[in-house]
C-alpha cells in the first residue's frame, strides 16, 4: 500500500530484555514492511547481554531506542507508548516477526475508516526457527466482547489500536505480570466500547515460550490474573468459566 498524506503513522513498539539472539529478526521484519509511514520504537528493560549492541548495529537511524529499568513488560509498554508519535499503535516483541511484508499495509487500510478503533488478526506459533513448521494457530476470528467472561481476547501480538483509544482508556496496569493485556482490553470494552475490525489471516509469527505460554504454573497464574482483571472491570465470571477456554487452546495445536 502506497501511503497518502491521510494514511496513519503506525508506531510499532518492541519491548525487550536480553533478546540478543532474536531482536535482529524483529528489526528486519519491520524494515521489510512495504508501508512507508511507520516508526519502530524499541524499549529495552536494561538488558545485560548484547541486545543494545545488536539494535545499534542493525537498526541505525530507522529505530528509536531507549534503555532503562522497568517493572515488567507492561511498564515497558507504557514507557514505549509515551514515546510514540503515531496515531496507530502496534506491539511486536523481540521474539516475534510480522507474517508477511504486507501486514502494516493491510492494517493501515482498515484504519483509513475513522470508525475503526482497533484492528487484530491471527498469530501462529513456531519453535526457535521462524521459518519452521507452525505448532499452534491462535485465531481471533470468534472474538466478541461477550467472550471476555471466558478469558478470551484477540491475539495481543496482532493487536493495533488508535492512540486516541489508549488516551481514553488509560495505560496498561503494570501490577499485572502476565494478563495485563487481558486487563487492558477488558477495560477498553467496558469503558469505551471500541469498534474493531478482524483481519482473517496471520499477522505475526511468534516463538513458543514467554511468561504466558510456559507450562502449568503459568496457566494457574494467568487464570488468577484474568479473574482479578474481570473483577476489576465489572465482568461477572468464575474460575469454572475461565477454565473452559483451555479445550480451545488445545485445539489450536491441531489447526496448522
Amino acid at each position: 500500500m502506497q501511503p497518502t498524506p491521510e494514511s496513519p503513522l503506525v508506531s510499532v513498539l518492541s519491548v525487550v530484555r536480553n533478546c540478543e539472539a532474536t531482536i535482529a529478526d524483529t528489526i528486519r521484519s519491520v524494515a521489510r514492511q512495504d508501508y512507508g509511514r511507520v516508526e519502530h520504537l524499541i524499549q529495552d528493560g536494561a538488558s545485560t547481554d548484547d541486545t543494545l549492541g545488536v539494535v545499534r548495529r542493525l537498526g541505525g537511524d530507522a529505530v528509536r531506542l531507549e534503555s532503562r529499568r522497568d517493572s515488567g513488560i507492561y511498564d515497558g509498554f507504557n514507557n514505549a507508548i509515551a514515546r510514540a508519535t503515531g496515531s496507530v499503535i502496534g506491539f511486536l516483541n523481540g521474539d516475534d516477526v510480522y507474517a508477511s511484508p504486507f501486514v502494516l499495509s493491510v492494517v493501515a487500510s482498515h484504519f483509513m475508516d475513522p470508525a475503526v478503533d482497533m484492528v487484530f488478526g491471527d498469530v501462529v506459533y513456531v519453535q526457535s526457527r521462524l521459518d519452521g513448521p507452525v505448532v499452534r494457530y491462535y485465531s481471533s476470528a470468534k472474538f466478541e466482547p461477550g467472550r471476555l467472561v471466558r478469558g478470551y481476547i484477540p491475539a495481543h501480538p496482532s493487536l493495533f489500536v488508535r492512540r486516541s483509544l489508549i488516551d481514553a482508556v488509560g495505560p496498561y496496569d503494570s501490577s499485572y505480570r502476565i494478563a495485563g493485556d487481558f486487563e487492558w482490553i477488558s477495560r477498553a470494552f467496558q469503558k469505551a466500547s471500541p469498534r474493531y475490525a478482524y483481519v482473517p489471516q496471520p499477522l505475526v509469527r511468534m516463538r513458543i515460550g514467554g511468561a504466558s505460554t510456559d507450562g502449568v504454573l503459568a496457566t494457574v497464574r494467568i487464570t488468577r490474573e484474568i479473574k482479578r482483571a474481570c473483577d476489576k472491570n465489572g465482568i461477572k465470571t468464575s474460575y469454572f468459566k475461565l477454565l473452559t477456554r483451555f479445550p480451545s487452546k488445545i485445539l489450536e495445536r491441531f489447526h496448522v
